[in-house]
């Protein structure tokens, strides 16, 4: 490849990250919950397709190539940080902040996907927050169509488990000690 196609090639590149960069960082957000990895992820993704580039002879597939490189660097990060972590004695401090509505219930379903492995995750961000249809979902994962069904029925039940599970511990506190199953209130006769 001589200069002058090298560089029309860069430019190429530059113009479709300038276009996609928002939808590629939604999916990226999709993909991790913390908003300062999904940008890492972003980048380390763009540099890696930057490197193969000249390879994608269609370059409509170019958002294909680069989610399926998001979801292998995620994976291998996800790999890494398991062999990193260790427990500790105490959590550390939940900071809580005044958000809309709208907010905290994408905070609520971010954290309820953490439920889901990593290939369950990448199978639900890709059918509904992508909206790609199950056969461009199998595509994209280099697996079968009945193996995205499969894995995204199992994946609803566990999230719908989940949210009925915290909805549960949330629901009323339990009636004070001397009150019935219908709350009605007992007589207790003192001696």
């Amino acid at each position: 490849m001589n200069v002058r196609e090298h560089l029309g090639e860069t430019l190429e590149f530059e113009d479709y990250v300038r276009r996609r960069h928002n939808a590629l960082l939604r999916t990226a957000r999709r993909l991790v919950p913390d908003p300062l990895d999904a940008q890492d992820l972003l980048q380390t993704a763009l540099a890696r397709t930057y490197d193969r580039w000249d390879g994608i002879a269609d370059k409509q597939l170019a958002d294909a190539y680069l989610r399926r490189v998001m979801i292998n660097t995620r994976t291998e990060w996800w790999r890494a940080r398991r062999l990193e972590e260790s427990p500790t004695e105490q959590l550390p401090d939940a900071s809580t902040g005044d958000f809309t509505e709208q907010h905290a219930d994408r905070a609520l379903l971010m954290d309820v996907m953490k439920v889901l492995t990593p290939k369950q995750r990448t199978v639900v961000v890709l059918r509904h927050w992508e909206q790609m249809s199950t056969e461009e979902t199998a595509v994209a994962l280099g697996t079968s169509i009945g193996t995205v069904k499969s894995t995204l029925h199992r994946s609803l039940a566990r999230l719908r488990e989940e949210l009925e599970r915290r909805d549960h511990e949330t629901a009323a506190p339990r009636p004070p000690t001397g009150c019935s199953a219908m709350g009605i209130e007992t007589q207790v006769k003192e001696p």
